[in-house]
């Protein structure tokens, strides 16, 4: 039976004196970091958190962060990772929802719980770090060093092992339950498919509550070592690169993008990188060479998932990259990539009838690292899980050689004049300016077609587009339906803690104008 907590004892039977944790404050082996969190486990059965309970974490990156989502593993208790930049009625909700008992705080949110809503959890706090500014919020150092050893909890593969919400950009969030069977088999799949060693030093840059850092599940399970960046920057990223010799890390391509235009990237020595895993996001392919050409040591990956999945799903290959690269086949790069070993996947339509190759519906998905659920979500539930499947939402399409092209989301997906227009066909025409350095396009109402399309541009700084040299540009590359008429330029574009561009948030912008 395989679960984290049994995937815990063997790493540190297999690699006890190998590190784990590589920080600026303190460095542990896997032994270090494992009696550490057998001491955690007892201090939090000792505030009241028993096996099956859950507590929610809220702070930056950081090993304690990670401490306590092991611990959790250990004690049979759920952790339950929040957004720190929701605000309190979010948090709130997320709080009552997952039935949360006991809430482990940063620094910097410790006063949280002033906030009127969220008072019932001020006599339920900790605080992650290794003192406490108020004696009456216990530290987790100090739960560590007064703690009683805990011994490892037992759980079934199908209990559940941790709980996350997703974003809710189209509504409250809802959340994930997440199995020991669905972390460890996706923690397998992605050992395969980024070939991880018990050599490799992991980065965390990803934001500890997204479900882009369940790749470190992975890395854990092969005895590999963590290091983390608190708050993303890209001197902060090449920094941690250097001091901990880092060899992976997942970004969005956004903090790829930014960091390979700081000016002072070439006084870092970055030789000891390997992988540059991206996701969220395709990455256009003149960055995708900027990466390969900078990053010399490194083979560049993209990888495609859900939070209902563990996190991933595809990958399209270091070697897939170079071969584009090589050949000018550039458009491959917008592919998703090719299923990890373990999941089926099909292509269905609105009946749920499976679609042949290279025709465009959603995309649905089976395997060990899919969800059983989303709690307290039955009708959700019903939509999502039919037969076995889980419906992802996602638009796109399989060629032949089986590599997954996402199209959409499906409610993005736009409907005019009786026409079916994908928003990222029309997104990829407007990278291809080399002016464009963001864009977004979304649908708003129209009294005659329906829907038209609106692309919210940013412009490459120092540069001035405008409205006609955008279509001029676009009817080279797309049908004229699918050209946008609507073009606005702005700065920035509202964004997720992933850098993923948030479309939610334009339509509300846009609905009121």
């Amino acid at each position: 039976m395989i679960t984290m907590t049994s995937a815990i004892l063997r790493t540190e039977r297999l690699y006890g004196t190998r590190p784990a944790i590589l920080d600026a404050e303190i460095n542990y082996t896997w032994g270090e970091h494992v009696a550490r969190i057998k001491n955690l486990a007892g201090g939090l059965a000792s505030l009241g958190i028993s096996s099956g309970e859950r507590f929610g974490i809220i702070g930056p990156n950081s090993f304690r962060y990670t401490e306590l989502i092991h611990a959790g593993y250990w004690a049979g208790a759920i952790p339950v990772p929040i957004n720190h930049r929701l605000a309190p009625p979010e948090i709130l909700h997320i709080l009552e929802d997952a039935d949360v008992k006991l809430l482990a705080l940063g620094e910097d949110y410790l006063n949280l719980t002033d906030n009127e809503l969220l008072k019932p959890w001020s006599n339920k706090r900790i605080a992650i770090g290794s003192n406490s500014p108020d004696k009456n919020i216990p530290a987790l150092d100090t739960i560590i060093d007064t703690g009683i050893i805990a011994e490892p909890h037992s759980p079934n593969e199908n209990d559940l092992a941790i709980l996350l919400y997703t974003g809710g950009t189209t509504g409250r969030s809802k959340g994930v339950q997440l199995t020991h069977r669905n972390v460890c088999s996706n923690g397998y799949q992605v050992i395969n498919a980024m070939n991880i060693v018990k050599e490799d030093i992991y980065l965390h840059v990803a934001p500890q509550f997204h479900a882009a850092d369940l790749l470190s599940s992975g890395f854990t399970m092969n005895g590999s070592a963590h290091a983390y960046v608190p708050v993303f920057s890209p001197k902060a990223v090449l920094q941690a690169i250097q001091d901990y010799k880092v060899t992976q890390a997942m970004m969005a391509p956004t903090m790829i993008i930014m960091i390979l235009e700081e000016p002072s990237f070439d006084d870092y020595d970055i030789s000891s990188y390997r992988n540059l895993f991206y996701g969220s996001s395709p990455m256009a392919a003149e960055w995708v060479e900027k990466a390969i050409q900078r990053f010399t040591n490194a083979g560049v990956q993209q990888g495609y998932g859900l939070t209902e999945t563990s996190p991933i799903l595809t990958t399209f290959d270091a070697d897939d990259h170079r071969h584009a690269m090589e050949t000018g086949n550039t458009d491959i790069l917008r592919a998703a990539g090719r299923p990890l070993i373990g999941i089926d996947l099909k292509i269905l339509d609105d009946n749920d009838t499976e679609l042949p190759t290279g025709e465009a519906g959603e995309v649905c998905v089976r395997g060990p690292n899919v969800t059983p659920g989303y709690l307290n979500r039955p009708d959700e539930n019903k939509k999502a899980f039919k037969n076995g499947w889980f419906h992802t939402g996602d638009v796109g399409r399989v060629d032949e050689n089986g590599v997954l092209f996402l199209m959409d989301r499906k409610k993005d997906m736009i409907v005019s004049g009786g026409e079916n227009i994908y928003t990222s066909e029309v997104e990829a025409a407007l990278y291809k300016h080399p002016d464009v350095f963001e864009c977004a396009v979304i649908g708003v109402p129209d009294y005659k077609f329906g829907e038209s399309l609106l692309a919210v541009i940013v412009p490459v700084p120092g540069k001035n587009l405008k409205k006609n040299i955008i279509i001029k540009h676009c009817r080279e590359l797309i049908a004229g339906f699918k050209i946008p008429r609507q073009i606005d330029f702005v700065d920035e574009l509202p964004k997720s803690a992933m850098s993923k561009i948030l479309k939610n948030e334009l339509r509300k912008i846009y609905s009121k104008t």
